[in-house]
C-alpha cells in the first residue's frame, strides 16, 4: 500500500509540474518542473518513505522498461542494418563531445580558482 502511494505522489508532482510549466508558459517540460519539486518535497518524511519504496520496485523491475526497445529495435532490423554505422559513429562522437563539454565545464572553474593564486 505505501508504494501506491508513492506512485501517487510520483504522479501528483508530475501533474503540479505540467500544471505550473503550461500555465507559466515555462520552458522547461511539466516533469523536470515535477522533479525540482519532488526534490523539496523529499525532504518530508510523508512524501520520502513511499516515493522510496516505489522507487526500489521500479528498480528492482527496471529490466521490463527495456522489453519494448528491444521489440521495436527488433521490428526494424533493416532500417538498424541500412543505417547501423551511421547511427553508431553519431551516438559515439556526440557522447565523446558531450562528456568533453562536461570535463570543460568542470574544470574551468577550478582552473579560474588556481589562476588566482
Amino acid at each position: 500500500m505505501n508504494g501506491l502511494r508513492g506512485a501517487a505522489w510520483l504522479l501528483v508532482f508530475q501533474s503540479i509540474g505540467e500544471l505550473i510549466s503550461r500555465g507559466l508558459t515555462l520552458p522547461l517540460p511539466g516533469p523536470v518542473v515535477g522533479m525540482v519539486l519532488m526534490l523539496v518535497g523529499l525532504r518530508f518524511a510523508v512524501v520520502r518513505e513511499p516515493v522510496a519504496e516505489c522507487a526500489n520496485f521500479l528498480l528492482a523491475h527496471l529490466s521490463l522498461l527495456f522489453v519494448p526497445v528491444g521489440v521495436g529495435v527488433m521490428t526494424h532490423l533493416d532500417l538498424l542494418s541500412h543505417y547501423g554505422g551511421r547511427m553508431l559513429v553519431v551516438i559515439a562522437v556526440s557522447t565523446w563531445l558531450g562528456l568533453a563539454v562536461t570535463a570543460t565545464v568542470l574544470y574551468w572553474p577550478d582552473r579560474k580558482v588556481h589562476e588566482k593564486d
